[in-house]
């Protein structure tokens, strides 16, 4: 591996400030140290590929940023601000939408009730009773503008959708409430070719609406085609942020096989 591998380069140009800041992000499980100070900065409309093995920390960071779990030292910052993110809600209040590989849609709701799951409209006059058919009209209306077959029936239960337009409905989520930050874990693990197309326009689709996205995958081909800059993670240390193009799929193969190996071999 040539030298530019082991050299984190992140100083290249933006012309506004960060939409979020992590800096000297600590956490624990038990003993295990599973983030090491690391610090991350994302911008507007900027696709994030955070790649790196297993056990190298990239779902607990995330989770730290989506408000599912805390953090155990370090300072986080939204829009230049010091913010505090105790839960989803704080993560949602700041216009934070998250996809885990566990998904976060019921699959016994239909597809309008899961887009405004937590955030249902209710009647004007009655406040207590629930505005179905504003929630749909409004449902099939996003899914209309993202191109899906699923705004012809936001009453569908999502449990008959395939894997990629489970991912469409978290995508329309997003761009309903004017989100500022989409987090996709694995959102093209087990999909069919045409599914993880859709979900890689989804992404594009994401950026051209100036909505930042961090994009988790092992597969560095899907990364590689949609990502800005690429975030390495090894063992809860950030090995590596740099832009894109500075890097080929292959390199960053190379180099995440050399951390593990070399791990491996000093356990």
């Amino acid at each position: 591996m040539n030298e530019k591998s082991t050299v984190n380069l992140e100083h290249y140009e933006h012309t506004k400030p960060p939409l979020l800041s992590l800096r000297n992000i600590h956490k624990y499980f038990g003993k295990v140290h599973a983030l090491k100070g690391v610090d991350l900065d994302i911008y507007e409309g900027e696709v994030i590929g955070l790649i790196g093995d297993n056990g190298a920390g990239k779902s607990t960071l995330t989770k730290i940023i989506a408000g599912v779990i805390k953090k155990d030292a370090g300072e986080i910052y939204w829009m230049g601000s010091k913010v505090e993110i105790k839960n989803v809600n704080d993560a949602r209040k700041l216009g934070i939408e998250v996809a885990f590989q566990e998904m976060t849609l019921i699959d016994s709701l239909d597809i309008g009730l899961n887009i405004f799951l937590g955030r249902e409209i209710t009647n004007q006059r009655i406040p207590w009773i629930l505005d179905y058919n504003r929630m749909y009209q409004e449902s099939s209306r996003i899914l209309r503008q993202l191109g899906l077959r699923t705004s012809e029936n936001p009453k569908r239960e999502v449990r008959f959708l395939s894997g990629g337009e489970k991912q469409g409905i978290v995508v329309a989520r997003a761009m309903l409430f004017h989100s500022k930050l989409v987090i996709l874990d694995e959102p093209t693990r087990n999909l069919s070719v045409a599914g993880v197309r859709m979900v890689l326009d989804f992404i594009r689709s994401l950026k051209e609406r100036k909505i930042a996205c961090i994009f988790i995958s092992h597969t560095l081909h899907h990364v590689y085609e949609v990502a800005d800059r690429i975030v390495l993670l090894s063992l809860g240390e950030k090995i590596l942020d740099v832009p894109k193009l500075q890097y080929t799929v292959e390199e960053l193969e190379r180099l995440i096989i050399e951390r593990t190996l070399k791990h491996n071999v000093s356990v």
